[in-house]
């Protein structure tokens, strides 16, 4: 006959078995967090870096290391707040503006590329807005349906998510504006906008101000304002200390295309030209960026404007 073991025994080897899988459990979820924490802190490698090819091609995989590793962290804040911002930027630096070089030489291309940074752009928003959410439960439903109430609880603390968040969203609506769902959610990010300078104005060399030039730069039907653009322009050049060339970039393009200003647009893109792309090390991808963007703009300007530069009066 077998002997039956003990009842206090069975339950030592139940306990000494869930302490074994715990601590496997905890040994797996420390390595994952401190991956995270580590990615997390990544960003400014690639702003940093004078190779813009090198970046293309790393990025697709950094941004699928970040999203397989959410998968086991998912509420990691600064990971989100990394994933987010990684996928708005490479959405930026490579595929709206691969879309933008085409517009005129193979329109059907530069659809299809703006309608994958639209994609992106939101996939974007979306790590954002979980981030925001694990210190704000419920603040993703409430910036649509009651965006001051929303912006009015986030603090200092949460700057870096409130622009990044307003970043790709905003950039999904310049790019989605002919799609009621996505132009109806301008009121959320103007909100979160209007928080971040709030919070911060100098942020990031004066990011946020940069941002709103393309915002004001709608119509006055959205919202728009030109003279609050001229002022949002002013200001992110002088936080920049003129060591930004996307600012001279946005104006041109969102403000003084529409408004037909051709002899402004171009010493507007000769100054972008003019600056030093090596001048600020966490700006020299960005200001690569944004001279490839200027050199397209001036060689095109007889597609972007009615009237020939030589028939503008001095």
């Amino acid at each position: 006959m077998t002997r039956q073991p003990r009842p206090h025994l069975l339950q030592l080897v139940s306990a000494g078995l869930c302490a074994a899988l715990a601590a496997g459990c905890s040994v797996r979820t420390l390595a994952v967090n401190s991956l995270a924490d580590a990615l997390a802190e990544s960003g400014s490698v690639y702003a940093s870096d004078s190779d813009p090819e090198l970046v293309r091609d790393a990025l697709p995989f950094a941004l699928k290391t970040h999203e397989s590793l959410l998968e086991t962290a998912g509420t990691h804040q600064g990971l989100l707040k990394a994933t987010c911002s990684g996928f708005t930027q490479y959405a930026y630096a490579f595929v709206e503006t691969d879309s933008v070089l085409l517009e005129f030489d193979d329109y059907s291309e530069s659809r299809r590329l703006a309608e994958r940074a639209l994609g992106l752009y939101l996939r974007a928003r979306d790590y954002c807005l979980r981030g925001l959410e694990v210190s704000h439960p419920g603040i993703g439903a409430e910036l649509v349906s009651a965006p001051d109430v929303a912006v009015a609880r986030l603090g200092i603390d949460d700057v870096d998510l409130v622009y990044w968040t307003a970043a790709a969203w905003g950039s999904a609506i310049s790019l989605g504006l002919h799609r009621l769902e996505i132009a109806a959610d301008l009121p959320a990010v103007r909100a979160l906008f209007d928080r971040a300078l709030t919070l911060d104005e100098t942020y990031s060399r004066g990011a946020v101000h940069e941002a709103l030039i393309s915002i004001e730069a709608l119509p006055e039907t959205m919202g728009g304002s030109r003279e609050r653009a001229d002022r949002h322009f002013a200001r992110a050049v002088e936080l920049s200390r003129g060591g930004s060339a996307a600012p001279y970039v946005s104006y041109a393009s969102a403000v003084l295309v529409p408004a037909q200003e051709r002899a402004v647009f171009m010493e507007t893109l000769e100054t972008a030209l003019a600056v030093d792309v090596d001048g600020v090390e966490d700006l020299k991808l960005s200001n690569r960026i944004a001279r490839k963007r200027a050199r397209f703009l001036a060689a095109h300007g007889d597609d972007l404007f009615l009237e020939p530069l030589e028939n503008i009066e001095p």
